[in-house]
């Protein structure tokens, strides 16, 4: 049985890699005694899979991975308390639900949305100008090869986050300081990262240094050309625009 699990990395665990994200659930789930499913073959490894990587440095409130377990157990309330205490500290694990669409995440996921904190005083208005652009060229790295891609397409939202998401955000332990704006990004084909929103918002700076924080605040998949929460299958505001003209 293949289970979706749903948790937050808050504080200083962000900068913790996503491989060393990965070790460290492999050893939670043996010390909370959770029957996951061995590959077979000569090295049998844990049937563990992760979604998309979040970049060192960022925070989430939805990293998702899926685990396959014995038929007979069940992600209850009280396995998910014991998993979030033998994780770090700034993890939690919020969500179980059994995943019944055999579609891996790295496949399900099209989109994620992230609020980002900005320190620079101009940037409401390249906000509002990369809005109205129709085209946004970014240099990027492939191969060994610099080439200039069009990352416009990819921006399906963007806007100054919301009074009520920044409370909600603040509720839950995240504070930074700065600006913070909402951008929904693709990562279907050659995802956009925050990174290279900011060097779009402000070019000629350093993305990490300019983002005070950076945070995943949402995952979507795609269910009839609608953008829809991958765990609750709930449309949300962001998923309700068009691609911004």
């Amino acid at each position: 049985m293949k289970w979706r699990l749903a948790y937050s990395k808050i504080g200083k665990i962000r900068f913790l890699g996503h491989l060393d994200m990965a070790r460290v659930w492999e050893r939670a789930l043996r010390r909370t005694d959770v029957p996951v499913s061995m590959s077979s073959g000569f090295t049998p490894r844990p049937k563990v899979s992760f979604g998309l990587a979040l970049p060192t440095g960022a925070e989430s409130l939805v990293e998702l991975l899926d685990v396959v377990v014995d038929d007979s157990f069940s992600f209850g309330d009280d396995v998910l308390s014991a998993l979030t205490n033998a994780l770090p500290e700034g993890v939690t694990v919020n969500e179980a639900r059994p995943s019944v669409n055999g579609v891996s995440l790295q496949e399900d996921v099209v989109a994620t949305t992230w609020v980002i904190a900005l320190d620079d005083s101009d940037i409401v208005s390249s906000v509002e100008r990369l809005a109205r652009s129709t085209e946004c060229f970014v240099e990027r790295e492939r191969k060994g090869e610099r080439r200039r891609d069009d990352i416009r397409p990819g921006i399906l939202h963007l806007a100054e986050c919301r009074d009520d998401e920044a409370r909600r955000l603040s509720s839950l332990g995240w504070q930074a300081e700065g600006v913070l704006v909402t951008a929904m990004l693709t990562t279907s084909g050659r995802g956009i990262r925050p990174t290279e929103l900011v060097e779009a918002l402000v070019p000629g700076a350093e993305p990490w240094v300019t983002m005070t924080r950076v945070i995943r605040t949402h995952q979507w998949i795609n269910d009839a050309g609608r953008h829809v929460d991958v765990l609750t299958g709930e449309p949300g505001i962001e998923s309700l625009a068009t691609v911004i003209a």
